[in-house]
């Protein structure tokens, strides 16, 4: 049987107000999150998101409430989310790109009792629904003072709802996965406890804070009792200025966010000096070129590779003490978790084998808001054991110690000319060519060609030949697009519903 087990985590606090006051009382004065413009301890953290709780009860915002959020990224953001914690409100984070189309529809699915958005954009708001909508500068100062007064803080579980993060996928709209206090607060310190994030770290986050990965920095600064910079957006020239002003220790990245640092760090020469000592990646996976060209630029760091989805945050990582260890791996299971590869037809396939990716353990999250078939689909439970088994619909395998290999979504994957296709491998191919900055495959189709889209300045015919060299014949597209750059979502992934357009 192909199950992976690791060992349990040590015991951790349920809620996630419970994360921010242990750390408070552990290092009151230590810096625990920065933006811009200031920064504060985490004793100063902890009383502001004990203000916004009161702020948020003078409001009539009661335990199991909607809060949406649609700010830039700030620090606000984390009293925010703490002290929606406390309330017993749900934390609804909107990346501030979204548009109207499907702003309009997770208004109208998750019913926020208030909303609080960015400068000058209450008006816009207001046209898509009847909630309470406040402006950030008009709330904070009332945060800030302490003015907010309410009653003290609810009877909060692990069982209650933390946050929803709206996640876009194979339907119209995008979907709400429902975030346990208690799920989220397991999958940060797993997560932390392969990490080994330090007190003496800057985690710096670039990623908006409405996009997990962003979020649970915050998480993972308070369990380390480190410092998360919350960085805005900025001109993308300056990225690298940034993190060297920050002193940051720990950046996560995206694809496309670590093969901008490698062309800004490539101007200044090889071995340009930083403090950097951890890349974690999530989002898709990292090219094993881009991995090699991460550690040239900034000697002495280490890239983490790792995978997951929202529907249970993480799946497995490679710790970064064997990161050149089984380069194609994402590492093992978070500890107290399992994975399974099953077939087709539910059943388990042996080691090296592929199939699809079914996780179950302490950090498999809720379901869907409000979505009980899709829910029933992806969250399935075991009549036997009551236990619940996400099927993940991602593709890949495990090997003999158990160790994750991940292969593909579903639609990423196909059959070309009698061979099992991947759509990452041929992408992963292509950002193997030097002077390659991004690539997007679109797989065979409706009588189309397996072709592929290449942010590059180089002609078609030379990546063609570069990928002949690389790839089996049957895995070599038949045209070759270059594009200016390849287009991006609000979390910086490949938009792959933009691929049409672009061949």
């Amino acid at each position: 049987m192909n199950v992976i087990s690791g060992g349990q985590p040590a015991r951790s606090p349920r809620t996630l107000h419970e994360l921010l006051d242990d750390a408070a009382a552990a290092a009151p004065g230590a810096p625990a999150v920065r933006d811009t413009e200031d920064g504060w301890t985490y004793s100063r953290l902890a009383r502001l998101s004990h203000s916004f709780d009161g702020w948020l009860a003078e409001r009539g915002v009661t335990p199991g409430d909607r809060v949406l959020v649609q700010v830039p990224n700030g620090r606000e953001l984390a009293a925010m989310l703490f002290g929606c914690s406390r309330r017993g409100a749900v934390l609804v984070p909107v990346n501030p790109g979204m548009k109207p189309f499907h702003l309009r529809s997770v208004l109208a699915d998750c019913e926020p009792r208030i909303a609080l958005v960015g400068d000058g954009t209450a008006g816009a708001i207001r046209e898509l629904t009847e909630t309470e909508v406040h402006e950030l500068h008009a709330v904070w100062p009332d945060v800030e003072d302490g003015r907010a007064r309410g009653p003290g803080p609810q009877n909060v579980t692990g069982d209650d709802i933390a946050v929803l993060i709206y996640t876009s996928g194979s339907t119209a709209a995008p979907k709400g996965v429902i975030c346990p206090q208690a799920q989220m607060v397991f999958a940060a310190t797993a997560i932390g406890s392969m990490l080994g994030y330090r007190p003496d770290d800057v985690i710096f986050c670039r990623l908006p804070l409405s996009f997990d990965y962003g979020l649970y920095q915050i998480l993972l600064a308070c369990l380390a009792r480190a410092e998360v910079i919350v960085a805005g957006g900025g001109p993308d020239v300056t990225l690298l200025r940034q993190i060297r002003q920050a002193d940051a220790t720990v950046v996560p990245v995206v694809p496309s966010l670590a093969s901008m640092l490698i062309t800004l760090a490539g101007r200044e020469g090889a071995g340009t000096p930083d403090r950097v000592r951890l890349f974690t990646n999530t989002g898709a996976a990292l090219p094993q070129a881009t991995i090699e060209a991460l550690r040239s630029r900034f000697p002495g760091a280490r890239v983490a590779r790792m995978f997951g989805i929202t529907e249970c945050k993480r799946i497995s990582i490679m710790r970064p003490e064997s990161e050149r260890e089984r380069p194609e791996s994402v590492g093992l299971p978070l500890p107290g978790t399992e994975v399974v590869i099953l077939d087709d037809a539910g059943r388990r396939r042996p080691a090296g084998e592929t199939g699809e990716i079914v996780v179950r353990g302490p950090h498999v999250m809720a379901g869907y808001w409000r979505a009980p078939q899709i829910t029933a689909r992806t969250f399935r439970r075991d009549d036997r054991t009551g236990e619940v088994w996400l099927h993940t619909g991602d593709y890949g395998h495990l090997d003999t110690e158990g160790y994750l290999y991940f292969e593909g979504r579903r639609d990423d994957m196909f059959k070309h000319k009698g061979a099992r296709v991947s759509t990452l491998e041929i992408e992963a191919a292509a950002m193997d060519i030097p002077g390659v900055r991004g690539a997007l495959v679109a797989p065979p189709a409706d009588g189309n060609n397996l072709e592929i889209c290449v942010a590059a300045d180089l002609p078609p015919h030379v990546i063609l030949r570069e990928l002949a060299a690389r790839l089996e014949p049957a895995k070599v597209p038949a045209a070759c697009h270059v594009v200016a750059e390849i287009p991006l979502t609000l979390n910086g992934k490949n938009e792959r519903k933009n691929l049409p357009d672009l061949v």
